[in-house]
């Protein structure tokens, strides 16, 4: 079993930056083979925000594309989400995702956060 803990959510003002962070672990040997950020505003469905693979290729959603940096770091098992530029329709809650290989077992699977609710004030 995976976990992934998110942080960095909260209330920001449009045009101010909030960074989002998330950290995976387990008590067993894993890999990872890509990791990204996913959000879901309140009567819309889940969309991808930014995705980042073993790598270091990056994809974007259009709507955030030139605002929005993810990053991480695979010796920490963390992936980061940096927002910049923030507006009023990024308001959601924000999941980080991640696309593990359990090494003992050989299994592939995807695990998701619990979520962090970012909320952006015109």
């Amino acid at each position: 079993q995976v976990q992934l803990v998110e942080s960095g959510g909260g209330l920001v003002q449009a045009g101010g930056s909030l960074r989002l962070s998330c950290a995976a672990s387990s008590g067993s040997l894993f890999s990872i083979n890509r990791m990204g950020w996913y959000r879901q505003a309140p009567g819309k469905q889940r969309e991808l925000v930014a995705r980042i693979t073993s790598s270091g290729s990056t994809n974007y959603a259009d709507s955030v594309n030139g605002r929005f940096t993810i990053s991480r770091d695979s010796a920490k098992n963390t992936v980061s989400l940096r927002m910049n530029s923030l507006k009023p329709e990024d308001t959601a809650v924000y999941y980080c995702n991640a696309n593990i290989r359990m090494i003992t077992v050989g299994i592939t699977d995807d695990y998701w956060g619990q979520g962090t609710q970012v909320t952006v004030s015109s």
